[in-house]
């Protein structure tokens, strides 16, 4: 999970230190933002969180508090999205569910390419398609259904030109927000 500096705003005051997992030298654990790529999807960061940081190799490790409460807290952030999936959305929610192309295809209705194709934003999930994505991972995701009836009566809002929006998660309060991409 390492990035080097430019990727993760960070403030300098180290709340202690530890060995950094790329070189083995002292390394600082700072708190700061973070921009969490190892998620899969393209514009996610996380505030507030601890990070590693090796001024002797420039790598930052982040510290992920609640690995599994933040994995769903992201899978809600991507299905209450007000905007179309993307392709990275979709794989992210296909994987959160632990299903592979064929599996999800299957629920969906279509074949494997296609899926694949939405996947690598290589075609555009229509609009019946995109809310199907969201209700199956709703329903089957872990810790999902409590947010369905939510969800689903925010529908009408979901616009159909994806945007270019990045899901800012703080780790702390478990909460997330919609902020524009630059």
């Amino acid at each position: 999970m390492a990035q080097k500096h430019p990727k993760a705003q960070r403030r300098s005051k180290a709340v202690r230190k530890m060995e950094c997992a790329n070189c083995g030298a002292e390394a600082r654990v700072v708190r700061g933002s973070y921009d969490f790529t190892e998620s899969g999807l393209k514009h996610v960061r996380l505030q507030g969180i601890e990070l590693i940081v090796c001024d002797k190799c420039g790598n930052v490790d982040p510290i992920l508090p609640r690995v599994n409460d933040l994995m769903r807290m992201l899978a809600v952030a991507v299905i209450a999205k007000p905007y179309r999936l993307g392709g990275d959305e979709i794989r992210f929610l296909r994987k959160y569910l632990r299903m592979t192309g064929d599996e999800f295809g299957r629920l969906l209705h279509i074949n494997r390419t296609n899926l694949s194709k939405w996947e690598n934003d290589e075609d555009k999930v229509g609009a019946q398609s995109d809310r199907l994505i969201r209700v199956i991972a709703l329903s089957l995701g872990e810790g999902l259904k409590g947010k369905l009836e939510e969800v689903i009566r925010k529908f009408p809002e979901i616009q159909d030109e994806p945007a270019a929006v990045r899901i800012d998660m703080d780790t702390e309060k478990m909460s997330y927000r919609y902020v524009e991409a630059a």
